[in-house]
């Protein structure tokens, strides 16, 4: 991969995740550092808020998916949805930033589990959302698809080089 193609990929990862911090930990609301400098010290000077944020939240997983799989509201159902979708493009991004590396599927779910963990942990601790291991989880498995997306359509696209295409046959091993 030309040196140009992976700077514009960590342009455009970099953009992404400037977008990802925007849409879940801001809600769309522009970024104000002012405020975010306040709800980290207000935590750090009182760490059992963090404890009690972190308990409001959903600690059990499947319980949200399961709740709106159950009442199928448009709410519940756009925001299950949205998870996935947000992190799509991480999973696509990332394969493709490492294609040359021959990059595990489980790579990427390791490295949206930890960009999801990231963004729920700092909502607790910044007091700007809930903590959700559904989040967690349904981010992870669009991370995941976003890479067997991007694997599927290097291959069709002759991106790989034979070698590596023949690595992507058995499902799961590689992006």
């Amino acid at each position: 991969m030309s040196k140009e193609r992976v700077i514009l990929l960590r342009v455009l990862l970099g953009a992404y995740l400037y977008l990802v911090m925007k849409v879940i930990l801001f809600k769309g609301g522009s970024i104000d550092i002012t405020y975010l400098r306040q709800q980290f010290e207000m935590s750090w000077y009182d760490p059992a808020h963090v404890v009690m944020k972190m308990k409001q939240g959903n600690l059990i997983p499947f319980h949200e998916i399961r709740r709106t799989l159950n009442d199928m509201t448009d709410n519940g159902l756009l925001n299950l949805i949205g998870n996935i979708a947000i992190f799509l493009p991480f999973g696509v991004l990332t394969g493709w930033l490492h294609s040359q590396r021959r990059l595990t599927v489980l790579a990427v779910v390791m490295q949206s589990l930890l960009l999801s963990s990231v963004l729920e942990i700092s909502q607790a601790v910044f007091s700007i959302g809930q903590f959700d291991v559904d989040d967690l989880i349904l981010n992870t498995y669009g991370g995941l698809v976003g890479c067997i997306l991007y694997g599927l359509f290097a291959a069709i696209l002759g991106l790989f080089t034979s070698r590596s295409a023949k690595q992507l046959t058995p499902p799961g091993q590689n992006c």
